[in-house]
């Protein structure tokens, strides 16, 4: 009996040869990325290594060369339905609301424009956040801005949820609260997220996955969890070093005293002997620690 193979599912989004320059830096260096349906990926990089830029290209907000492919949902973003468009929530670092209006107002203006509208979730959230729903939007302070246009992203249950540092501007207590509606809430829906942060902290809270942005590529990209429990970071003489076979070279640089560094991947049994040698020193990483090597 023959059996028929079912066509793959695109990734929800998909990037090739992603370049982009503001003269005389070229931000983003032909880009290759793929982040499939149902992931929840933190993206890491330093200040200025352009994580806004990507959203921003990722979304169609930017222009990029002709050659660079882009695509949400297996849609060219230069050409994006409103069908496709109507599945993508943003929450950019500086909100970007009707600051004329009240949240009540803004609010009802948004739902009229998306059919998944979810009015339980926004009332629940407006209470739990204490928000004013009838308070100019100019008056209200930089957190509950920030809240509301979490609020918004939120309402209209989308499919694709792109935060870029979407908590900067909370104290712990709201961001410990926003972690937690994604967790119950998105997850649950099999929502696809991507958002950048500075705050290792509360990436570790939802990350499934994290992305390292530097030099204008993303250098690696692993489910959290794997990545801290088999990289490990090894320093020594350096025909040591070349003697090893890590599964995964991430990392390599030579020290001024001749030495070399190599973080690297390797499996238990791999780990375990590594770690019983007397002449190379071995050492796991912090998530932090990770952040600063992967992001030189």
């Amino acid at each position: 009996m023959q059996t028929t193979l079912q066509p793959t599912a695109p990734a929800v989004i998909s990037i090739k040869g992603l370049s982009k320059q503001f003269k005389p830096q070229r931000v983003l260096k032909n880009l290759d990325w793929d982040i499939n349906a149902g992931s929840i990926v933190g993206l890491l990089g330093r200040n200025g290594a352009g994580k806004s830029t990507l959203i921003e290209c990722l979304l169609g907000l930017r222009d990029v060369e002709p050659e660079s492919e882009v695509r949400l949902f297996g849609e060219d973003v230069r050409q994006l339905s409103d069908a496709t468009k109507a599945k993508i929530a943003y929450v950019p670092q500086n909100s970007d609301l009707f600051e004329w209006l009240t949240p009540r107002q803004m609010l009802a203006y948004f739902k009229a424009l998306y059919p998944r509208w979810n009015d339980a979730k926004v009332e629940a959230l407006m209470e739990r956040w204490a928000l004013p729903a009838d308070k100019l939007i100019s008056q209200l302070s930089g957190g509950q801005k920030q809240r509301l246009s979490i609020i918004r992203a939120l309402a209209y249950e989308p499919e694709l949820l792109i935060l870029d540092e979407p908590v900067a501007s909370l104290d712990p207590a709201g961001r410990r609260d926003f972690l937690r509606e994604i967790v119950d809430s998105v997850i649950d829906q099999n929502t696809t997220i991507l958002f950048s942060t500075h705050i290792l902290s509360d990436l570790e809270r939802v990350a499934m996955k994290v992305a390292f942005l530097a030099n204008g590529r993303i250098a690696h990209q692993q489910m959290l969890d794997d990545m801290m429990e088999v990289t490990v970071l090894v320093t020594g003489e350096t025909p040591l070093i070349n003697q090893l076979a890590p599964q995964k070279i991430l990392q390599t640089s030579r020290l001024a005293d001749g030495n070399t560094r190599l973080l690297g991947q390797w499996n238990a049994t791999q780990s375990a002997e590594l770690f019983a040698r007397s002449d190379l020193r071995t050492e796991r990483l912090s998530l932090e620690d990770l952040f600063i090597e992967m992001t030189k």
